[in-house]
Order: C-alpha cells, then structure tokens, then sequence
C-alpha cells in the first residue's frame, strides 16, 4: 500500500528581469499638508521590488525606532508583501540629519558592533523586514574618525558573517544588506574600502543626485547623466555616468551597484533673472514647495505645478535632464525623459537596477502631472523589464504516490 504525500507548493512567476528597483518611503511624508499625506498604505506594491523604509535611528549602539508612530507604519509597510509575494522590504537607519559620529562610535569596538548586529537581527525578525539598508553619510566625514573607513568595512563583514549564520540557525532566508554611499570622488575616496563592501553588501545604493544645489554659488542639475560644458575643476566628476563608473572601476561588482533617481529637483534663486543659464550666479535656495516646505527642493509633482505656472522648461541636451526658471526662480530636475534615457545608459552598462528618492515625491496620486500615477517610477519599471514582475502567490496542491 502506498504512502501519499501532500505537498502544498506556493509560487509565483517573474517574466524576465534581474534588475532591482528599489525604492524610499520616507516616514516623515505623513506630515505634508492635504492632499498630499503619504503612508504606507498609498504605496502601490507592484511597483518596485525592494521598498526601503527611512528611517530608524541608532539609540545606545542599538536599532530604535524614530517616529511615534514608527511600529504602526511598519505593520502597513510590510503588509505590502501579502499583495506582492516577490516584494522585499528593508529597513534604512542614519540618512542625513542622523549625521555620522553615531555610526563612528558604534563601529568602534566590538562590543559595539556586536550590540548593534545583534539588535538588528531582533529588530527586523520582530518587525517582519527583510533586511537592513545603512545610510551612514560619509564615513570619515561629517565629524567622523579618520578610522572609519576601515572599521565600516570590519563592521560589514562582521554583519554579514552574523546574518548568514542567523539564517541557518533559523531556517529563515538571509537578511538583506544594502548602503546608501556617496557619489562624490572625494567622498568616495576618503569613506570606503570599496572592494570590502563589494564583497559584504548585496546592494549598493549610489547616491547619483544632489551633484548640484545651492550651497553651490551658481546653478546646476540635480542629477545629471553626463558632465556639461559648464563643468570645471572638481565639477567634472559630478554626473551619474562618471560616479557609477568610479564604483565600477574601483572593484565594485557592476551587478550589485543601483543606480540613484530623484524624484525631485534642486532649486536656486537667480542674482539675476535675465542670467538663467546652467552656471548663473544665485543668490541662495529657491523657494520652499507648497507641499514640500523646504527651501532649495521641490517634487516632482511641485515642479509640474511650477511649469503650469508658466515657467519655461529647457532641455540640457549636453546633460540629458531638463531644468525650468520663472522670474528669479530655477530648478534642475529630472522627468520622464531624462529618466528613459538614465534606464536605457544604465541597463547597456549592466548596472544592478535602479533605487528611487523618494516614493512620495513623484506624482503618486497622477493630480498634478497629468502623466498618470508615478509617472518617473514607472518609467524605470518599464525600462527594467519588471512589469511582470508582481504575482501574488498561488496555491497549488500536489498529491504524490511513493510505493
């Protein structure tokens, strides 16, 4: 008499692309004026493959969260992954305003190090995320030590080393590790050990945008594909094409490095309107978003509004983004076509994919750009080849017979 055994298979079909497409929410979008309040629950789950939430902080050498409201949203965010069986979320800590001597003190020692891994690993298994992603702006910058640089690289491999062995006591798939770096030359040379964290991370999100704003003392693109004629000294090296290539040329895998778009533009008040070339003098930030509020940065979906307005949009040939001024206000951006070019460059070079800033900066809702809902994202899920890429799992049950 035979056995039967009942093996209940779950699975899902992806069609035909190994890019990633990650992308940030930012979890202080939830307080933007009406109607453009962002949560997780506006994210559409079959847009990107990776989701990455920012941010949590570093509190005692340990992951903590940053928001009062941080451990409602994560229950939204992760529930994304039941309307998307492939979806992968993770969790971001650091960004900007976290600044650097946190992460310096914490890769100090290895006591240190040790809490924070193993506070990392209870964190994200408690919470449901499927990895970490570490926005620690820069290394040996900012008030850091001159010894991070190393002591990053140590701490990685140690993470590393800790997830996989966690993994297999488990029995669960490994966490996910990603780094938000810096696409500065500088930066880049003083802050990482690139083949170390090559070797450690399994993404490595280039921050390929802010290359101008107005801390700078003329205007600039924000994230432009390639150097202009404006470009001299140091400005040579900031474009998308020539930070990626860096990476790449400095033993970085190809496969692993995502290339970064911003939903958004950087924006400059004009000295003088009648000057409104790339390269004009400004005289500080432009003025704050409606939605947005902060000087020198509007959306996307601000910038549509700014162009209704009657602002006149110019196209950067020589960059291959546009930038739009009105009066003594100007902005460089990117739009749907500076971001079909930027997925066409990045897919014939074999880059891993691409990661977006923000979310919740694109035209989600469709409103204001007339373009339909996340006109710049899909653009880059099209590109990718990944709009087959969402399924939700199936069920099947298969019956077999051992004599």
């Amino acid at each position: 008499m035979g056995k039967e055994l009942h093996l209940i298979m779950s699975f899902f079909l992806i069609k035909g692309s190994s890019f990633i497409l990650s992308c940030y929410f930012t979890n202080w979008a939830q307080y933007r004026p009406p109607p453009t309040i962002f949560m997780p629950n506006d994210i559409d789950p079959c847009l990107c493959t990776h989701l990455l939430y920012a941010f949590a902080t570093i509190k005692n050498n340990q992951l903590a969260t940053y928001e009062w409201n941080d451990v409602e949203l994560y229950g939204q965010f992760n529930a994304l992954k039941n309307k998307n069986g492939n979806l992968k979320t993770l969790l971001s800590v650091g960004g900007w305003n976290f600044g650097s001597t946190g992460f310096s003190q914490m890769v100090l020692s290895p006591a240190n190090r040790q809490t924070f891994i193993n506070s990392v690993i209870s964190f994200l298994r408690k919470y449901e995320f499927d990895g970490l992603d570490i926005d620690w702006e820069y290394p040996a910058n900012r008030g850091g030590s001159s010894q991070d640089k190393q002591y990053y690289s140590v701490f990685l491999e140690e993470m590393r080393a800790a997830f996989e062995n966690e993994a297999k006591q488990s029995n669960k798939a490994r966490l996910l590790m990603s780094a938000a770096v810096s696409a500065g030359k500088d930066t880049i040379e003083s802050a990482y050990q690139i083949p170390k964290l090559g070797q450690a991370l399994d993404m490595i999100n280039v921050m390929t945008y802010d290359f101008h704003g107005s801390w700078d003392p003329m205007t600039g693109e924000c994230s432009p594909l390639f150097r202009g004629p404006e470009d001299q000294g140091g400005f040579i090296y900031f474009n998308v094409d020539y930070a990626m290539n860096y990476w790449k040329s400095q033993g970085a895998p190809a496969e692993k490095l995502i290339v970064g778009f911003p939903t958004y533009g950087n924006t400059f008040t004009l000295r003088n309107p009648a000057n409104h070339g790339v390269g004009a003098p400004i005289a500080g930030a432009g003025t704050p978003g409606k939605y947005t509020q902060e000087a020198g940065e509007l959306a996307y979906f601000e910038i549509c509004g700014f162009l209704k307005d009657g602002a006149t949009e110019v196209w950067n040939q020589a960059q291959d983004v546009p930038y739009a001024y009105k009066g003594n206000q100007w902005v460089g951006y990117d739009n749907p076509k500076s971001f079909q070019l930027k997925v066409d460059w990045l897919t014939k070079s074999n880059f891993g994919g691409a990661m977006v800033w923000t979310l919740d900066m694109d035209d989600y809702l469709g409103t204001f750009c007339n373009q339909g809902k996340y006109p710049l994202i899909n653009v880059l899920k099209k590109g990718l080849n990944l709009e087959q890429a969402c399924k939700t799992f199936n069920t099947l049950m298969i019956t077999v017979s051992s004599t």
